[in-house]
């Protein structure tokens, strides 16, 4: 039977009655590919339509005034990253697409406040751009809670432990811009060449034009597509840190636009991937329930910080 990226009913999760199968889903589907996609979920369509207004005003303001909201020396912690500046782990050409990150804002006097920077403000340019991703920022965190929580149920842990760590964790809303090629790119660029993600899950709403692939087990390149009411879920390094890869952070890419295509504004493409993560000081140490004697620990024990500053080192923005 051919792999797919198969598609739950988060509304199953909430009903007693289905929630022990909906846990099940998730887990088969997180040990197999490492994607699913959720439906049913609160992220209105209206949020997602004024979301991805402001985003393209924003990417088609002048470079000279975009550039004004990065934050050199940060590492693109926050605000507007520069096209053609991030790439792959191991990867020597830069990707075909810029970005901008909004990040976790804790209450004032929280223990962590200090450990984060401020969000970077862009209401001057995009009248309501803030408020507008601080709230797909909550939706999308609030959904991901829950995968989590139906991920700890599997994992014999208490439904509520992630949430400590990733309630005020160091998760990212990055908005990107992958725009019509002009021709004169390396043959070899990719708007978003092969990769895994960081962090412990990431939740992407649906993007304006196709591009996303998974790559499975036996080489081949699966298309991962939904429809406009649903949200991509893939598993990042630090859950299958955690699982003992249990569950896979499986490769994927975007690739280009058919060369007849790659020019022109129709193959602009915008996604808004929400990457959760949780606090800095949790321990990647696989859980003991992962572990036996007959499947040792893969990896060293490590820091979510830790491996988050690894990580960001090896794809150029630190």
């Amino acid at each position: 039977m051919a792999i797919e990226i198969k598609t739950h009913d988060i509304r199953e999760f909430r009903d007693p009655a289905t929630k022990a199968a909906f846990v099940e889903k998730v887990s088969k589907s997180f040990r197999e590919i490492g994607f699913l996609i959720i439906k049913g979920h609160d992220i209105t369509p209206e949020l997602q339509q004024r979301a991805y207004q402001k985003i393209d005003t924003f990417y088609k303001l002048p470079y000279e005034t975009k550039a004004k909201y990065e934050l050199p020396g940060t590492g693109g912690a926050r605000g507007f990253t520069v096209f053609g500046k991030e790439h792959a782990k191991n990867a020597k050409l830069g990707d075909l697409k810029e970005f901008f990150h909004v990040g976790v804002e804790v209450p004032k006097g929280h223990p962590l406040e200090k450990e984060y920077p401020k969000n970077v403000s862009v209401n001057d340019a995009v009248p309501e751009f803030d408020e507008t991703l601080r709230e797909l920022y909550e939706g999308l965190k609030g959904l991901g809670l829950e995968l989590l929580s139906a991920i700890a149920i599997d994992l014999g842990l208490s439904e509520n432990f992630f949430t400590e760590y990733c309630e005020y964790g160091n998760s990212i809303l990055r908005p990107i811009n992958y725009p019509p090629l002009k021709g004169d790119e390396h043959p070899d660029a990719v708007r978003s060449a092969a990769h895994e993600d960081i962090n412990l899950i990431t939740l992407l709403i649906g993007a304006n034009y196709p591009g996303l692939q998974v790559k499975l087990a036996d080489g081949t390149w699966l298309p991962a597509t939904s429809k406009a009411d649903e949200i991509v879920i893939n598993v990042g390094d630090m859950l299958q840190r955690l699982t003992n890869h249990r569950f896979v952070s499986t490769t994927h890419r975007v690739a280009n636009p058919p060369k007849e295509l790659a020019g022109q504004e129709s193959s602009r493409r915008y996604s808004t991937p929400f990457f959760l993560h949780p606090v800095s000081s949790m321990s990647l140490k696989a859980l003991d329930s992962c572990v036996s004697a007959e499947n040792p620990a893969k990896e060293p024990p490590i820091t979510a910080g830790e491996y988050l500053d690894q990580r960001l080192k090896e794809i150029g923005l630190k």
